[in-house]
Protein backbone atom coordinates (compact mmCIF):
# COMPACT_ATOMS: atom_id res chain seq x y z
CA UNK A 1 0.00 0.00 0.00
CA UNK A 2 1.13 3.77 -1.05
CA UNK A 3 1.85 6.20 1.60
CA UNK A 4 0.52 8.62 -0.63
CA UNK A 5 -2.95 9.48 -1.11
CA UNK A 6 -5.19 12.17 -2.92
CA UNK A 7 -5.97 14.98 -0.66
CA UNK A 8 -9.42 15.94 0.18
CA UNK A 9 -11.14 18.39 1.34
CA UNK A 10 -10.59 18.28 4.37
CA UNK A 11 -7.04 18.33 4.13
CA UNK A 12 -7.51 21.71 3.11
CA UNK A 13 -5.71 23.58 5.95
CA UNK A 14 -2.76 21.09 6.02
CA UNK A 15 -2.31 21.53 2.16
CA UNK A 16 -1.90 24.95 2.83
CA UNK A 17 0.30 25.08 5.58
CA UNK A 18 2.54 22.79 3.37
CA UNK A 19 2.50 24.89 0.66
CA UNK A 20 3.90 27.69 3.02
CA UNK A 21 6.37 25.64 4.20
CA UNK A 22 7.50 25.94 0.46
CA UNK A 23 7.34 29.70 -0.02
CA UNK A 24 8.84 30.35 2.82
CA UNK A 25 12.27 28.09 1.68
CA UNK A 26 12.26 29.90 -1.68
CA UNK A 27 11.61 33.56 0.18
CA UNK A 28 14.46 35.55 2.01
CA UNK A 29 12.02 35.60 5.08
CA UNK A 30 8.99 34.02 6.46
CA UNK A 31 6.11 35.12 4.50
CA UNK A 32 2.59 36.02 5.70
CA UNK A 33 0.11 32.89 6.08
CA UNK A 34 -2.81 35.93 6.11
CA UNK A 35 -3.93 34.74 2.78
CA UNK A 36 -5.02 31.07 3.88
CA UNK A 37 -8.39 31.85 5.39
CA UNK A 38 -9.45 33.75 1.92
CA UNK A 39 -7.93 30.47 0.01
CA UNK A 40 -9.64 27.57 2.21
CA UNK A 41 -13.12 27.82 0.15
CA UNK A 42 -11.63 27.49 -3.00
CA UNK A 43 -9.37 25.15 -2.32
CA UNK A 44 -12.03 23.33 -0.75
CA UNK A 45 -13.75 23.01 -3.70
CA UNK A 46 -11.07 22.17 -5.73
CA UNK A 47 -9.99 19.09 -3.95
CA UNK A 48 -13.71 18.17 -3.73
CA UNK A 49 -13.67 17.82 -7.66
CA UNK A 50 -10.94 14.67 -8.16
CA UNK A 51 -12.09 14.69 -11.97
CA UNK A 52 -11.00 18.48 -12.69
CA UNK A 53 -7.52 19.87 -13.75
CA UNK A 54 -6.07 20.07 -10.39
CA UNK A 55 -4.72 17.15 -8.04
CA UNK A 56 -2.60 17.25 -5.13
CA UNK A 57 -1.04 14.39 -3.43
CA UNK A 58 -0.32 13.80 0.31
CA UNK A 59 1.96 11.77 2.57
CA UNK A 60 0.06 11.92 6.52
CA UNK A 61 2.78 12.96 9.01
CA UNK A 62 3.81 9.48 10.82
CA UNK A 63 4.00 10.84 13.74
CA UNK A 64 1.72 13.65 14.61
CA UNK A 65 -2.09 12.44 13.39
CA UNK A 66 -4.05 14.68 11.45
CA UNK A 67 -1.31 16.71 10.06
CA UNK A 68 -0.02 16.24 6.35
CA UNK A 69 4.15 15.37 6.34
CA UNK A 70 4.46 16.17 2.34
CA UNK A 71 2.33 17.66 -0.51
CA UNK A 72 2.70 17.72 -4.07
CA UNK A 73 -0.01 19.74 -6.25
CA UNK A 74 -0.14 20.08 -10.09
CA UNK A 75 -2.43 20.97 -12.77
CA UNK A 76 -3.13 19.91 -16.06
CA UNK A 77 -3.22 23.20 -19.13
CA UNK A 78 -4.18 23.34 -22.14
CA UNK A 79 -2.27 24.75 -24.84
CA UNK A 80 -3.30 25.11 -28.93
CA UNK A 81 -1.40 21.50 -29.91
CA UNK A 82 2.05 21.68 -31.80
CA UNK A 83 4.87 19.60 -33.09
CA UNK A 84 5.02 16.96 -30.26
CA UNK A 85 1.78 17.98 -28.10
CA UNK A 86 -0.85 17.92 -30.92
CA UNK A 87 -3.01 17.82 -28.05
CA UNK A 88 -2.14 20.78 -26.08
CA UNK A 89 -2.16 18.79 -22.54
CA UNK A 90 0.74 20.44 -20.54
CA UNK A 91 1.21 18.98 -16.53
CA UNK A 92 2.33 21.98 -14.48
CA UNK A 93 4.00 20.94 -10.47
CA UNK A 94 3.46 24.34 -8.47
CA UNK A 95 4.20 23.49 -5.04
CA UNK A 96 6.06 20.51 -3.61
CA UNK A 97 6.67 20.51 -0.08
CA UNK A 98 7.77 18.25 2.74
CA UNK A 99 7.29 19.00 6.55
CA UNK A 100 10.96 19.87 8.48
CA UNK A 101 10.87 17.73 10.44
CA UNK A 102 9.91 14.55 8.15
CA UNK A 103 12.25 15.35 5.08
CA UNK A 104 14.89 12.43 3.72
CA UNK A 105 12.45 9.73 4.09
CA UNK A 106 11.12 9.79 0.47
CA UNK A 107 8.22 11.79 0.41
CA UNK A 108 8.54 13.95 -2.42
CA UNK A 109 9.42 11.89 -4.62
CA UNK A 110 6.71 8.80 -4.08
CA UNK A 111 4.27 11.94 -4.27
CA UNK A 112 5.89 13.31 -7.63
CA UNK A 113 5.68 9.47 -8.94
CA UNK A 114 2.02 9.72 -8.06
CA UNK A 115 1.41 13.57 -9.84
CA UNK A 116 3.53 12.46 -12.68
CA UNK A 117 1.11 8.73 -13.59
CA UNK A 118 -1.73 11.53 -12.91
CA UNK A 119 -0.49 13.63 -15.56
CA UNK A 120 0.05 10.93 -18.32
CA UNK A 121 -3.03 9.26 -17.91
CA UNK A 122 -4.81 12.64 -18.96
CA UNK A 123 -2.49 12.57 -22.13
CA UNK A 124 0.25 15.32 -20.59
CA UNK A 125 2.21 15.32 -23.32
CA UNK A 126 5.18 17.50 -21.29
CA UNK A 127 5.36 18.47 -17.34
CA UNK A 128 7.08 21.99 -16.29
CA UNK A 129 8.14 23.25 -13.06
CA UNK A 130 10.35 25.71 -11.20
CA UNK A 131 12.86 24.01 -9.31
CA UNK A 132 14.94 25.59 -6.21
CA UNK A 133 18.30 24.32 -6.37
CA UNK A 134 17.78 22.07 -3.10
CA UNK A 135 15.26 20.22 -5.33
CA UNK A 136 16.73 20.16 -8.15
CA UNK A 137 18.41 16.94 -7.71
CA UNK A 138 15.20 14.93 -7.10
CA UNK A 139 13.47 16.39 -10.53
CA UNK A 140 16.66 15.60 -12.61
CA UNK A 141 16.45 11.91 -11.35
CA UNK A 142 13.18 11.74 -12.20
CA UNK A 143 13.85 12.52 -15.62
CA UNK A 144 13.14 16.59 -15.54
CA UNK A 145 15.91 19.00 -17.48
CA UNK A 146 16.51 22.63 -18.09
CA UNK A 147 15.26 24.35 -20.82
CA UNK A 148 15.51 27.72 -22.44
CA UNK A 149 12.69 30.06 -20.80
CA UNK A 150 12.37 33.20 -22.37
CA UNK A 151 9.51 33.56 -19.87
CA UNK A 152 7.91 36.87 -18.59
CA UNK A 153 5.54 38.27 -16.34
CA UNK A 154 2.79 40.54 -15.81
CA UNK A 155 1.69 40.76 -12.04
CA UNK A 156 -1.83 42.31 -11.28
Amino acid sequence: MSLVRRAVPEDAAEVLRLRQVMIDSMAAGPGGAGWHAESLPTLRKRLAAPDGDFAAFVVDHPERPGALAALVAGTLEYRIGRAGNPHGRVGYVFSVATDPDARRRGYARAGMAELLEWFRERGAAQVDLNASADAEPLYASLGFVHKPDPSMRLTF
